[in-house]
């Protein structure tokens, strides 16, 4: 179990594994492994060589390529790569102690744990300059997630011939055509002990027993010892993930009060006691809820949801809504000051992108084959015409276009479910007795919502699972320039989708069910068969969080299982063969093989997540105040469930830098801003605080009981003999003359010269409620601009140690550079 060759000094830093099988292919491998291998050796020319060792698993099937970088190799990429290295020890006093430390202690991780190395003032890499930088050891100066970032980048450009004309090149490619079967760096050790070998440094297992665990949740994240192991694009990923944690603390809380105050105000409610009393409630005959086959019904059959419907519409909403408006604003402004702490402490400060990332893809070097000057380096490069990219531009669109009008298609057929069940579900409630104990509690809205959200689930879980292969392929077929503009293309495609995908039953439940009903002898029907659906006499709000939880903790519990079990599982399933080997013949090289591929994109899906749960505790939460606590619940599992899977069940991944968290800030603040219009529309349109507060003020005919007969003032009546006969009801067994039409909704009598159009009360709520949007999307976003003013996003302490950091270092190579000029005049150097 190590990570050495034999002679117990030259790390293996990266393997390649390949299966050698008897078909018509065989040959044609062979030759691309030779001169695969060849060219790598090669590819640094003058300089030593990498060094390549194959050796056979146990099972004789699997070979193994151990490669080592030799020192020379390591300093010639480290210059081309820009790494930085110590160039002396950080003198910059430490920042002053917080006095809550000693509070905070239980939650701390031990020094050596939080910190593994010294904090140095580090400087570019150059060949030339190496008695400047700290070498202490040659076999340790570069750490091991360096070595192969560095061994990775020549293996990713590395030519194995031509075929059909065009040069081939790169592991990518090999990989996809299965020359090779896999390349990865090894893990230091096993998770669950150290290694025997005294060179490894069994970083982890300290990460294991530090950071993996379950038990360990309340703790703080090592990041100095992720971003030295995975390397800084996965340290920067938990930054935000722990800090995204921590915020959703506050947020939860304050959802969690508004909703206990929803709790215990739910008796107090005037609304729901006029609807459960059997003198008001009970005297008030509705409207049937189907045509032909659905009976009349009593108001007060409805009183549990009613009461339930409290809990999140209520005074609390308006400012819980409010409130998290302004809560994004600070999380987005308080990350953008912890990551440009994390920028200074990474040696990130002057790093625009990863050089891998904006360098040439091999993908796009091989397929173009047209080059042109680059302006900015006056060499001649390849690139893509531009009628050649507008081809692949139009088939790209359309295929978005066409992806997201399958989601909207589907969409469309469940909001047809509901209207085909709704029916069903009505009638079958009526009449069943067995079905009377529950049906104040389970509406026939209700019971559509539920299993309309379980069937809407569903569908965007199959959705999802196609367009992702959809989504890399036609990214794949653009040919992006650089490896990050391929993120960036695919990342707004695949949230293009998944915003469609997973939101729009939210909007439709939100800001169209119940609002497009008609009223009886002038239904609005679709497709002019199904009749649309009224919200519960609740109103829509309930509906509408029972949406968001269904659809928000389905896809945290099928992520956790996807995430977590399924990998286990694989694992589990490819160890049996190995079980009936020694231990001791199991080596490290073969357990690694026999982990999961995180691959290149399995970060994406990481922040993917969590940014679809971002817009669900944002865009909807006016309507679930709980959903910060569930989202913080979530998040406490996932990042211990995302640390597990990373070091227990995946291969190394190769390392890379990264100075931010991309293109998800510019979407984060996109749906910062969209949060408060749908959350205003949602307290206006959705909820039924507006009606209330303008029958309080305006129309209430009581001054003691300002809310007294509020429920009897939002019904209009409708009378029965003007029922069409393709609406009345087949039986009317108690001889109603009049019944009650859809809640909340304003008509005049029939005994009135407009009868049944809206009323004058119609219009001054619509009006409130228009009002209530633009002051409630300008006060909000007033205090999110000043409080976005306010906060730097650099805080001053970071940009006086950058200043003074940059002032040591110039000052450092200066010196270094008299010195070699003065040694060099010593020596008589005529040139000098």
């Amino acid at each position: 179990d190590s990570i050495f060759f034999r002679d117990g000094v030259r790390r293996i830093d990266f393997v390649l594994s390949y299966v050698d099988d008897l078909n018509k292919e065989w040959e044609k491998k062979l030759v691309r492994k030779i001169l695969y291998s060849n060219s790598s050796r090669s590819l640094s020319n003058t300089l030593s060589n990498l060094t390549f060792l194959g050796q056979e698993s146990e099972d004789g099937k699997i070979y193994f390529v151990k490669i080592h970088a030799p020192w020379e190799v390591l300093i010639t990429y480290a210059e081309v790569l820009n790494i930085k290295v110590p160039i002396k020890e950080n003198d910059i006093p430490s920042m002053v102690e917080n006095p809550l430390d000693c509070m905070l202690a239980p939650l701390r991780l031990p020094e050596k744990v939080m910190h593994p190395d010294p904090d140095y003032f580090t400087a570019p890499f150059s060949k030339d300059k190496q008695e400047l930088y700290l070498i202490n050891d040659e076999s340790t100066f570069f750490s091991p997630s360096m070595r192969n970032r560095i061994v990775n980048y020549i293996l990713t450009r590395c030519p194995y011939g031509t075929e059909e004309g065009k040069k081939k090149f790169g592991i990518k490619r090999l990989l996809n055509n299965g020359t090779y079967s896999a390349a990865y760096p090894l893990h230091d050790c096993q998770y669950w002990k150290k290694a025997n070998d005294p060179n490894c440094d069994n970083e982890r297992y300290t990460l294991y027993m530090e950071w993996a665990r379950f038990l360990r949740f309340y703790k703080e994240q090592p990041l100095d010892l992720i971003r030295k192991y995975y390397g800084e694009k996965i340290g920067i990923y938990f930054a935000w993930l722990g800090f995204y944690t921590e915020m959703l603390f506050l947020a939860a809380v304050v959802g969690l009060i508004c909703f206990l105050y929803g709790l215990f105000t739910m008796d107090e409610n005037m609304s729901s006691k006029e609807i459960c009393d059997p003198e008001i409630g009970g005297e008030i005959i509705m409207c049937p809820l189907c045509d032909r086959e659905c009976d009349y019904w009593r108001l007060n059959t409805t009183c549990e949801s009613s009461q339930y419907s409290h809990l999140f519409d209520n005074v609390a909403t308006l400012f819980f809504a409010i409130f998290m408006g302004i809560w994004v604003t600070l999380f987005l402004e308080f990350w953008k000051r912890r990551q440009a702490r994390l920028k200074y402490e990474w040696d990130l400060v002057d790093f625009e992108e990863e050089q891998q990332q904006l360098q040439l893809r091999p993908e796009y070097e091989a397929k173009c084959t047209q080059k042109k000057k680059n302006p900015v380096t006056q060499e001649m490069e390849p690139y893509l015409p531009i009628t050649s990219q507008a081809v692949r531009f139009c088939i790209s669109g359309t295929t978005v276009l066409f992806w997201v009008s399958l989601i909207i298609a589907s969409m469309i057929a469940v909001i047809v479910y509901r209207l085909a069940v709704y029916a069903a579900f009505a009638s079958l409630m009526e009449n069943t007795q067995t079905l009377q104990p529950i049906r104040g509690l389970l509406t026939p809205q209700l019971a559509t919502s539920v299993t309309a959200s379980c069937l809407n689930f569903v569908i965007i879980m199959i959705l999802n699972f196609l367009y992702e292969r959809i989504a890399i392929w036609i990214t794949d077929m653009e040919i992006p320039r650089t490896h990050m503009e391929y993120e960036n293309r695919l990342t707004m495609k695949m949230f293009l989708f998944q915003f469609v995908n997973y939101y729009s039953s939210c909007f439709y439940v939100a800001f169209f069910k119940g609002k497009f009903v008609g009223y009886p002898g002038a239904y609005t029907y679709m497709f002019n068969r199904w009749r649309n659906e009224e919200c519960d006499p609740a109103g829509c709000l309930i509906e509408l969080t029972t949406q968001l939880t269904i659809v928000m903790a389905g896809k945290q519990i099928w992520g956790n299982i996807q995430e977590a079990i399924v990998p286990w599982i694989c694992n589990w399933w490819g160890r049996r063969k190995a079980r009936n080997n020694p231990e001791n013949l199991y080596s490290r090289w073969e357990q690694d093989h026999d982990l999961q591929t995180f691959g290149a994109l399995g970060l994406f899906y990481e922040y993917l997540e969590m940014v679809i749960q971002f817009g669900f505790i944002t865009l909807f939460v006016a309507s679930f105040p709980l959903a910060p606590l569930l989202a913080l619940m979530n998040n406490i599992l996932e990042i211990r469930v995302d640390s597990w899977k990373l070091t227990t069940q995946y291969r190394r991944p190769v390392a890379a830098k990264a100075h931010s968290i991309g293109v998800w800030q510019e979407i984060l603040n996109g749906m910062a801003i969209l949060s408060v219009v749908t959350n205003a529309f949602i307290v206006a349109f959705t909820s039924d605080m507006i009606p209330r507060l303008v029958y309080y003020y305006a129309y209430s005919e009581s001054e003691d009981s300002p809310m007294s007969g509020y429920i009897n003032n939002s019904l209009s009546v409708f009378l029965i003999s003007d029922f069409p006969e393709r609406n009345k009801p087949k039986v009317n067994p108690e001889n109603f003359s009049v019944c009650r039409l859809v809640y909340r909704d304003y008509r005049y009598p029939p005994d009135h010269e407009r009868r049944y159009l809206h009323s004058m009360q119609f219009w001054h709520i619509l009006a409130a409620k228009l009002a209530f949007i633009i002051i409630m999307e300008h006060v909000v976003f007033i205090v999110k601009f000043f409080v976005a003013w306010m906060i730097p996003d650099v805080p001053s302490d970071v940009k006086a140690k950058i200043k003074r950091e940059k002032y040591l270092t110039q000052k450092i190579l200066h010196e270094y550079e008299l010195e070699k000029l003065k040694e060099r005049l010593c020596q008589g150097d005529k040139g000098a």
